[in-house]
């Protein structure tokens, strides 16, 4: 069984894991899984802490039976190599806007880029992959997004620089995402859990850029 997964016995055996591992296999956006509990669509329970954990067996049976996971990248019509030439050039375009970014030596500016590279990378693998590969590719993403910030204080960003360049390598990965279905024409629940899904993946990894910017600030006297 994976890191972080509860197992309960109830009814002769069950698997039950985290609100995280169920997004992770399902495909879709804490929200999303939250709501299906709530009109009783999973089967799930609530720990005395107040965490819910939901059934591996009911979850997999949802996959080839519901539309629940959000579209991939072969689904929407999409190369990697297009995509991931657009996610280049945000990142470039990003640091290349980031007045403090602009500051640094060549040399220092350019291996910024490379974990920001990284992370558009891991975005793109996340899109691409199946249900089950999922959190894997956003873990290489935070590794890279802990390294970012971890390389941006070092260079004397402030935590809000560091941020506003975080965001600025988000929009064009999000602003392709919505134009892809437009032009493919994804219908509305697609276009949301597409959306969704992608919005949770680049919280995580802002969060793991915090948590690299933080690190550094923790160790200085």
């Amino acid at each position: 069984m994976r890191a972080g997964a509860t197992r309960a016995v109830t009814g002769g055996g069950a698997e039950w894991i985290t609100m995280r591992e169920a997004c992770g296999l399902l495909g879709v956006a804490p929200a999303t899984l939250r709501r299906w509990a709530d009109t009783g669509e999973v089967r799930t329970f609530t720990t005395p802490g107040g965490h819910r954990r939901f059934s591996r067996a009911t979850l997999l049976q949802m996959l080839p039976a519901e539309r629940v996971a959000r579209p991939s990248l072969e689904h929407l019509g999409e190369t990697p190599e297009r995509m991931a030439r657009v996610l280049r050039r945000g990142v470039d375009r990003a640091d290349g806007e980031a007045a403090w970014v602009s500051t640094l030596p060549d040399e220092a500016r350019e291996a910024l880029r490379e974990p920001g590279r990284r992370i558009a990378m891991a975005l793109l693998a996340y899109l691409d992959a199946a249900p089950a590969e999922r959190e894997a590719a956003l873990r290489a993403g935070e590794e890279a997004a802990r390294s970012y910030g971890t390389m941006a204080r070092g260079a004397g960003a402030t935590a809000r620089q560091t941020i506003e360049t975080f965001l600025g390598h988000r929009r064009p990965f999000v602003r392709e995402l919505a134009s892809t279905a437009r032009r493919r024409a994804l219908d509305a629940a697609d276009t949301t859990e597409l959306l969704e899904s992608a919005s949770e993946a680049v919280d995580r990894l802002l969060l793991a850029t915090v948590e690299g910017f933080d690190e550094v600030e923790a160790a200085r006297p």
